[in-house]
């Protein structure tokens, strides 16, 4: 019988590990790779790139997911079908707490669902909580870190450019950081069984003047600051880490 592909990732049984790491960004998730003992591309279709390989003899894989709650769910959807058991997110935030600094990371244990996507799914009272052993794994990985790691809820939002009325409300409410995928992720993790968790590196600070937004060429801001591309280097290496306790735990 020949192999069935998924329709977005374009990978079948077989092309992918039980952990998977995935980031937005396609780009970063050859970084993940890069990590990994050794790898191969498996998947490169519609943005959706996946890498394949293994750590200390453990298999892993590495899969973008683009931007947004949308993309993220049939990333979620697809690599459910094909033996994917345990995910955990690689990604960037914006603080929304004065003490959450541009170059730190937040481990999120849950994800205000201000996404559209999620809601087609479940009502808006359910919890888009992440896994309690995948937390508990990558808190455990990150206390070898110099960077300071941060601990709590995030904000979901659909709107990159959306209210920033809406940021201080939920800033009010000590929601640590804001990002675009979480509650998508961690809600259809629980809808299809999976374990999931996230790890995220601070790349702005929306609500004390320092966005992400336009820049000169060349200008290292946002994303590209030194301080969040040494933090996205250290939340990989805590994310493979965090597979490498959970495969020990069994």
């Amino acid at each position: 019988m020949r192999k069935r592909l998924q329709p977005h990732i374009m990978c079948g049984v077989g092309d992918v590990a039980k952990y998977v790491l995935i980031s937005g960004d396609p780009k970063r998730v050859e970084r993940i790779a890069a990590f990994f003992d050794e790898s191969v591309k498996v998947g490169d279709y519609r943005g959706f790139v996946t890498y394949t390989g293994s750590v200390e003899g453990i298999g892993v894989s590495a899969c973008s997911t683009g931007i947004g709650c949308p993309s993220a769910a049939i990333v979620v959807e697809e690599l459910a079908k094909i033996g994917a058991e345990t995910l955990i997110r690689v990604g960037t935030t914006g603080s929304l707490q004065a003490d959450v600094e541009v170059g730190d990371m937040v481990i999120a244990s849950a994800a205000v669902r201000g996404d559209g996507t999620s809601r087609s799914y479940v009502p808006t009272p359910y919890p888009a909580a992440a896994d309690f052993n995948v937390t508990a794994a990558l808190f455990q990985a990150a206390q070898e870190s110099k960077r300071k790691v941060h601990f709590g809820t995030v904000l979901t939002s659909d709107a990159f450019y959306g209210d920033v009325d809406n940021l201080k409300r939920w800033s009010r409410f000590n929601v640590l950081s804001v990002e675009m995928e979480c509650s998508a992720i961690f809600t259809l993790a629980k809808l299809r069984k999976l374990s999931v968790g996230a790890i995220l590196a601070v790349d702005s600070k929306p609500l004390m003047g320092r966005k992400k937004g336009e820049f000169e060429p060349g200008q290292k801001t946002g994303e590209l600051d030194d301080s969040v591309q040494e933090a996205i280097e250290e939340e990989i290496r805590i994310a493979i880490e965090a597979m490498k306790i959970l495969k020990t735990r069994g």
